[in-house]
């Protein structure tokens, strides 16, 4: 089981940028797929993004596209997540995860590792 940990949360402004960073130790980080998903207060985890084992393949919600760029080093067992334009709608909790899959899922089920999460508060 791979272990994952959440980092580069925090307090902005509307129209910044934060770049999160999900950091993996265990089984071999390049074989699987990885997403980024996020909970705010009251509301069900919802996908983000997405990236292949190989950062071949991308995928990201309609409410981030254009915005949020999701990308990986598997040399360095990392996958960041770039968020520009920020909007109060982006304040949630972000959890990083991994699939065993390899490949682009966006199914919350389909993923079998899951980092404790890390706030990210967008202010107006």
């Amino acid at each position: 089981q791979v272990q994952l940990v959440e980092s580069g949360g925090g307090l902005v402004q509307a129209g910044g940028s934060l770049r999160l960073s999900c950091a993996a130790s265990g089984r071999t980080f390049s074989g699987y797929a990885m997403g980024w998903f996020r909970q705010a207060p009251g509301k069900e985890r919802e996908f983000v993004a997405a990236i292949s084992w190989s950062g071949g393949s991308t995928y990201y919600a309609d409410s981030v596209k254009g915005r949020f760029t999701i990308s990986r080093d598997n040399a360095k067992n990392t996958v960041y997540l770039q968020m520009n334009s920020l909007k109060p709608e982006d304040t949630a909790v972000y959890y990083c995860a991994a699939a065993l899959s390899g490949f682009v899922v966006v199914s919350i089920k389909m993923y079998d590792a899951w980092g404790q999460g890390t706030q990210v508060t967008v202010s107006s």
